[in-house]
């Protein structure tokens, strides 16, 4: 094979998720300075945090429907714009409340994000290496969060927490000139692309879902997948999984800093370990599901060995944190909490691309990614609002732990090779 085009396409995408997750960990990172400084509770923040979701999870399922209908090159291109330029209008809040419209524009432009990359994950990558190319791209999401805390936390010391959510809309514009120029909806449509290469890519798609004799029906309406009991069982598990990820990007800046008493100059040096964690949970976790696949040749097995294990150690780990009281522990176990949790969303995808057919995913992954962040919504105001009225950080993490492990027993019993080949063979 001569051309590997595809791993500059899963490069795009990595910078795009990084991206992504710089300008949404911002406002936590800087979350001290903006309550003294606009006069904003805890309560008040963690509604803040909350607000980004609202757009965001309705754009979700439009932004997978958009992807299906227009290719995900025009609507990945589009949404990079408006988020960028909503990113950079934060800079301008002058209260609670404009500051609210500004997350809630916000939201509404990253929505497309998960599904765009999901559909073009699946356009771009053969069915052996998606795990992979999910996990590789999608490391690049708690990458951002790591320089997140250092970046933005130095640039708004220096120069004020306004011209940090300028910087960020800067770079968002370049990267869309990147995007425009170098990605196409379809691998053949691409002249850099060798014939070998395309060849590749869709030569195990008939292989969509193991237990299937009919992958390559698509008879049935989206509505015939997205209730089914298999595709919300995957929602149940990305859902915990995000409960996890949203507690951890709103509040760990103020966690440190209010509970464990840094200084904003530390936080942001400590705040970059959990987010290391993390990527090496994506990048391996996806290297992990496919190696099961190619040993055992059963995909949901592997999927599921990865996302079971990933949110029953973080469910452990996240238990133990709410009983620890010093700096150094609570940092390792949310650490490793971070590796194993973030072993999962890859898992998730590419668990779902091995139930639905392509040409139904980016509906039904919209669809998914609605639902899972709905955690969205409620992690930070709930956590918000437990500190604010006295219930406090270890009761958060109690709480962010119970939903781990509800997560995965749901996905256990809901996922079967039965329940998948009815979906598969239902009749519309």
């Amino acid at each position: 094979m001569k051309s590997k085009y595809r791993w500059v396409i899963a490069a795009l995408l990595f910078f795009a998720g990084m991206l992504n997750y710089l300008d949404r960990a911002a406002l936590s990172v800087v979350a001290p300075i903006i309550k003294a400084d606009l006069h904003i509770n805890d309560a008040q923040m963690g509604l803040l945090f909350s607000s980004f979701f609202i757009g965001y999870c309705v754009f979700c399922f439009v932004g997978g429907w958009a992807a299906d209908k227009f290719g995900p090159r025009k609507v990945f291109m589009l949404a990079a714009g408006f988020w960028s330029m909503f990113c950079g209008a934060t800079a301008f809040a002058g209260s609670f409340g404009t500051l609210m419209v500004a997350r809630v524009a916000f939201g509404v432009a990253e929505g497309p994000m998960g599904t765009t990359t999901n559909k073009s994950i699946s356009n771009w990558f053969p069915r052996r290496e998606a795990g992979r190319a999910v996990g590789l791209t999608n490391a690049g999401q708690p990458l951002g969060a790591a320089v997140a805390a250092p970046i933005v936390g130095l640039v708004a010391l220096q120069f004020g927490w306004r011209i940090s959510f300028v910087v960020i809309a800067v770079l968002g514009f370049v990267w869309m000139a990147f995007w425009w120029r170098c990605f196409r909806d379809q691998p053949d449509e691409h002249p850099a692309v060798s014939k070998e290469e395309a060849e590749w890519i869709v030569a195990d798609r008939h292989l969509t879902a193991t237990v299937n004799a009919d992958s390559s029906n698509t008879g049935h309406s989206v509505f015939h997948y997205l209730f089914s009991l298999p595709v919300l069982g995957v929602a149940m598990a990305f859902f915990a999984f995000n409960y996890v990820l949203y507690f951890f990007l709103s509040w760990l800046p103020s966690y440190f800093t209010d509970y464990q008493h840094l200084d904003i100059k530390h936080m942001s040096v400590v705040g970059i370990l959990p987010w290391l964690g993390a990527t090496l949970g994506f990048v391996f976790g996806g290297m992990i599901s496919d190696g099961l696949y190619k040993r055992t040749g059963n995909v949901l097995f592997a999927r599921k060995t990865v996302i079971i294990m990933g949110l029953g150690v973080a469910a452990i780990c996240v238990m133990l944190v709410s009983r620890v009281s010093s700096l150094v522990p609570a940092v390792t176990l949310i650490a490793v909490a971070s590796l194993f949790a973030f072993m999962t969303p890859q898992a998730c995808w590419s668990l779902l691309q091995d139930i639905v057919p392509r040409e139904r995913i980016g509906a039904t992954g919209g669809f998914v990614h609605l639902l899972a962040n709905l955690a969205g919504i409620l992690s930070p105001s709930i956590t918000g609002f437990m500190i604010q009225y006295g219930a406090g950080y270890s009761s958060a993490f109690v709480v962010a732990s119970a939903l781990a492990a509800v997560g995965l027993i749901v996905l256990w019993f809901s996922v079967r090779e039965h329940n998948v080949a009815r979906l598969r063979s239902a009749p519309v």
